[in-house]
């Protein structure tokens, strides 16, 4: 059965085990005592009897009396001992010899035990005289002469009534003991279970790590053990992560110095530098960019360090930073055809990192530009700034008409090192390093639609305190 596969099941059939064995050890005895009261009623009862003959003229009673009492004190003959002289009171025909002799006044009480275990074992038909003291100090001997099989047949009913005594009283110190083990024990450990189950979903969620509350000491001390290990597994499974995101962390540096070094390779174009007004606005530019540069190695070694991604946050107008992307990815002179149409409303204002939204910015920018130009294809890329969205969160919509993006790709689009355009040079990098960034906004960057008229993607920004209200 199920139930003796569980803790406390087992304990359960232990228990009635226990318990009957008990009673069982606990019978013999018991039967032993019953059958010296049963003798002791008898030797009363014969006493009884034989008073009622000493009031009497002469001690003689008719036979039809002498053979009601003996009935009522169950026995065959009455002798009673008084002043040193032993006198036969009642008397019946004995249908056999005496086979054995108890003396009632001496015995111990394994011997006892040993009579009555022997009656058990006969057939009940032997005939035995017992010898007691009266009660009452009514003569100093009496003696019977009885048949054993109403003795014999008291015991098992006795015997009988005690087994199903102990029965119920199994039963119910099982089922007490169970439900006490289900609730002291059985509970506590199923508790310890669910709570390494629960920690297993997620290993890495501290929110999961058992605390030691039970008041049993080694529960306590389980529970205890089992806290260090998962907080020992937790950080293992840190610095694991750590130095597994190292390498990314390395291709993110390239990957965010490359774009950088890319718009500064174009603010840095000769052809214009000779104009001083657009050499110090070029100047400037390239400054920034080189900052930014700066910037992007000093969150990496912070990453590396296991400090997360740090933030900047400002209040940053989301108009002049688009715009800022569009002139770096080069899209203001509109070759092959790519133009670029802005619907950002000039007062849009998001508490953000400056150079964090940039990288994501120019991310989705630059990938929709070389979406549209690896296809061949001219038209517009869309950038739009609402409200529409979730209260307290711009939404920053970027849509291009390029050739969407593959069926194939789509369920690893934001996974590193997953790029449609490795064959032109990409990383795979871009994306996760972006969804990384929004989510530590608080926001959320997600691919709304792909297809054969082009991709479109929303990343929601957090308003300033200013616009929420």
């Amino acid at each position: 059965m199920m139930i003796f596969r569980t803790l406390s099941g087992r304990f359960l059939l232990l228990t009635l085990i226990f318990v009957v064995l008990a009673e069982v050890l606990i019978l013999l005895p018991s039967v032993s005592r019953f059958r010296v009261e049963f003798i002791q009623d008898r030797l009363e009862r014969s006493q009884m009897a034989s008073l009622a003959l000493l009031s009497t003229p002469s001690y003689m009673i008719d036979d039809d009396l002498e053979a009601e009492l003996l009935a009522n004190a169950g026995v065959l003959n009455v002798a009673l001992k008084r002043d040193d002289v032993r006198q036969l009171f009642l008397s019946s025909p004995i249908p056999g010899p005496i086979e054995v002799e108890f003396d009632m006044r001496s015995k111990t009480g394994w011997q006892h035990l040993a009579d009555a275990v022997r009656v058990l074992l006969t057939d009940g038909t032997r005939i035995v005289r017992v010898f007691g003291r009266p009660v009452m100090d009514a003569g100093e001997l009496i003696d019977v002469v009885m048949v054993e099989t109403d003795l014999r047949k008291a015991m098992f009913e006795y015997g009988k009534s005690i087994l199903l005594l102990s029965a119920v009283i199994s039963a119910a110190t099982a089922v007490l003991l169970f439900a006490a083990v289900r609730l002291l024990m059985v509970g506590p450990i199923s508790r310890l279970v669910s709570g390494m189950r629960r920690y297993a979903e997620n290993p890495d969620d501290e929110n999961r790590v058992i605390r030691p509350s039970e008041t049993v000491t080694e529960l306590f001390e389980a529970e205890a053990a089992l806290e260090t290990m998962q907080r020992q597994l937790i950080e293992f499974r840190r610095q694991k992560e750590r130095l597994s995101n190292l390498g990314l962390a390395v291709a993110n540096i390239g990957h965010d110095l490359a774009q950088t070094l890319s718009g500064a390779t174009i603010l840095a174009d000769p052809d214009v530098l000779d104009e001083p007004t657009e050499l110090r606005r070029r100047a400037s530019q390239l400054v920034r960019h080189v900052e930014r540069a700066g910037r992007f190695c000093e969150s990496i070694v912070g990453y590396a360090k296991g400090q997360g991604l740090q933030l900047d946050l400002a209040d940053v107008p989301l108009l002049a930073l688009l715009e800022e992307v569009v002139e770096d990815e080069g899209l203001l002179a509109q070759d092959g055809g790519i133009a670029v149409r802005l619907d950002i409303p000039e007062d849009a204002t998001a508490r953000v990192d400056e150079n964090s939204i940039y990288r994501v910015a120019r991310n989705l920018i630059g990938n929709a530009r070389l979406a549209m130009v690896e296809a061949g294809r001219s038209g517009t890329i869309d950038i739009s700034v609402s409200d529409a969205g979730p209260p307290g969160f711009w939404i920053l919509s970027i849509a291009d008409q390029g050739p969407g993006i593959a069926p194939r790709m789509k369920d690893r689009l934001f996974k590193p090192f997953s790029s449609s355009r490795s064959h032109a040079g990409g990383s795979g990098l871009g994306l996760p390093i972006a969804k990384e960034i929004v989510r530590a906004h608080g926001g959320e960057l997600t691919l709304v639609r792909t297809g054969p008229d082009g991709t479109l993607f929303e990343v929601h920004l957090p308003m300033t305190r200013r616009e929420m209200r």
